[in-house]
């Protein structure tokens, strides 16, 4: 073994020894007992030891790579990748690179001269991949454990290529290794086409992120923010917002809604503000700034009053407000619902919701006020101010543009309110009394005479007091119009209405006669009259039928 070490031939370093470094050569061998091989000549030996050399030329030179080179480098070889696979494969290689990818924007690559010539024989990603998202755009959903930051670094990285993400929804990130500004900021670098962004209960996301959004998606549509309590009003927000929603964000304050309305008045539509400390003020620039809103939802905004509503009213900026929706809103009285009805010129819908403000003498009495901006559709749930009023009581302006009247679970709305309101609106064909188990028959058989136009659907679910009077009235009145009928919980309600609904109501198809107290025979004499039979929902009864011959199967059918 030794005189093959000491070899000189011309095969072999050229007559000397191929290590100078004495050490290097000791070490050498020290291995040759280890060294079992047997070849030709000339060729080389397969060493089947293992050995580490210490710190020689060999090992100095193992040790470089291209992690060596500084980030300037590295971004410029970034730069230069003709396309987004390109880009995704060296975001795999580490976080690092993932990382300094995401400090790229999008509108950067492609700007070199090398990737300037390859773009003829590199095709765009975004016209060879057909996506089924809405406008052809990417839509993504991070929940839970899967919303991180290097997540969301990767998705910017790997859809900037292919046209950007267009929807993105972030729910429950994790509050302590969860989504950051960070991954909010990847992703406005590498999404610029980013049109509707949701972040919902993620707390590690503030005013950082968003105004990184919002200086480079300029496309964004649609803001829905959801228990961020690291949002303020510091955020500023994209010219082309149509729609936000901003719920359960305290640092978000008066300041905030004034820049979002006065910035983004000219396209902004729809508006959902809930749970925020916000004062009059925001509501008077609501009422100035609000030109283009069609939609506003306000909810439990604990420090707005009267004054508020009556300056949102007046100040006359909500011409093109369509719908309306107050929540749990102390300051909603009958002067600021005056002054609202007459500034929303355009105003067809309204829903106003757990308050106790209103007085019942206005509610029922001024809908002439609202009917002067054509209001087609109101709904009132929970609202405990409403007092009965007196069937006496003088008669105000009809309002003949009402077409449905939703009173749900309002303890005060009683006959005398009902049959007012027949009066009221004589066009009325929506008409849903859910929860009114104070209405009796003497306050709905005067509405059903009143109704001028033909009840379409009808929701009685709830109204123990009603009888068959009632639905006979109801059948022979407007059976040739009534196409929904709901009397579940009328347990005063028996066969003889089964009978008359299917007499007179020709185009009913939808009929629920859940917890009433009709029979089986009832049952069997409606489906027999009623051909096609409707969807109907009846009573949990079992019905076991008789077979026609012996051997004949006969389920047993629960109706």
């Amino acid at each position: 073994m030794s005189a093959l070490v000491n070899y000189g031939g011309d095969d072999f370093c050229s007559g000397t020894s191929c290590y100078t470094n004495s050490t290097d050569l000791g070490r050498l061998r020290s291995i040759s007992s280890q060294v079992d091989v047997y070849c030709p000549p000339r060729k080389r030996y397969r060493i089947s030891a293992s050995f580490s050399f210490g710190e020689s030329e060999f090992g100095q030179n193992k040790q470089q790579s291209i992690n060596a080179l500084p980030d300037e480098c590295l971004l410029e070889i970034f730069n230069r990748l003709p396309s987004g696979q390109e880009r995704s494969s060296c975001a795999c290689v580490s976080k690092h690179w993932l990382t300094l990818l995401t400090s790229i924007h999008k509108g950067e690559y492609g700007s070199s001269k090398v990737v300037k010539e390859n773009v003829g024989s590199v095709s765009d990603d975004v016209e060879m991949i057909s996506f089924d998202e809405d406008d052809g755009y990417l839509r993504r959903c991070l929940e839970g454990k899967k919303a991180t930051d290097l997540r969301l670094a990767a998705l910017a990285v790997g859809t900037s290529g292919r046209g950007g993400l267009g929807k993105l929804f972030i729910k429950r990130s994790n509050s302590s290794c969860g989504v950051t500004n960070f991954g909010l900021i990847a992703v406005a670098r590498g999404c610029p086409s980013l049109k509707s962004l949701s972040l919902w209960n993620v707390h590690r996301v503030g005013c950082e992120g968003l105004s990184e959004i919002a200086k480079e998606c300029h496309l964004l549509e649609k803001l829905d923010l959801c228990q961020c309590p690291s949002v303020s009003d510091k955020a500023k927000l994209c010219p082309k917002l149509r729609s936000v929603s901003i719920k359960d964000c305290p640092l978000v304050g008066d300041h905030g809604i004034s820049s979002l309305l006065s910035s983004a008045s000219a396209v902004l539509s729809k508006v959902k503000l809930q749970g925020l400390n916000i004062t009059d003020f925001s509501l008077a620039v609501i009422g100035h700034y609000g030109k283009s809103v069609t939609n506003l939802m306000l909810s439990g905004l604990n420090n707005v009053s009267e004054k508020g509503f009556w300056v949102m009213g007046n100040a006359l900026g909500l011409q093109k407000l369509v719908s309306l929706t107050i929540t749990s809103c102390r300051g909603v009285t009958d002067v600021s619902l005056d002054a609202m009805g007459k500034g929303c010129i355009k105003l067809k819908q309204m829903c106003l919701r757990k308050f106790g403000g209103v007085q019942q003498d206005y509610t029922i009495r001024d809908f002439g006020v609202l009917s002067s901006c054509g209001l087609k559709s109101l709904t009132l749930v929970k609202c405990m101010g409403i007092k009965n009023i007196s069937l006496e009581a003088p008669l105000p302006t009809p309002c003949n543009s009402l077409k449905s009247l939703s009173v749900r679970n309002c303890l005060g709305f009683g006959t005398g309110s009902l049959a007012m309101v027949g009066k009221l609106c004589p066009r009325l064909q929506h008409l849903d009394l859910t929860g009114l188990y104070g209405i009796t028959n003497a306050g709905l058989l005067p509405f059903h005479e009143s109704c001028e136009a033909g009840l379409v659907k009808v929701n009685l679910s709830g109204c123990l007091n009603l009888t068959d009077e009632v639905v006979l009235a109801l059948t022979r009145l407007h059976g040739e119009t009534l196409e929904l009928l709901n009397l579940n919980g009328c347990r005063k309600i028996t066969d003889t209405s089964l009978v008359a609904i299917a007499d007179n109501c020709i185009f009913l198809s939808d009929l629920d006669l859940s917890r009433c107290a009709i029979t089986d025979s009832g049952v069997a004499g409606f489906l027999k009259m009623r051909k096609p039979v409707v969807a109907i929902e009846l009573p949990f009864t079992e019905v076991i039928s008789q077979p026609r011959f012996p051997g004949e199967f006969c389920p047993r059918a629960l109706v």
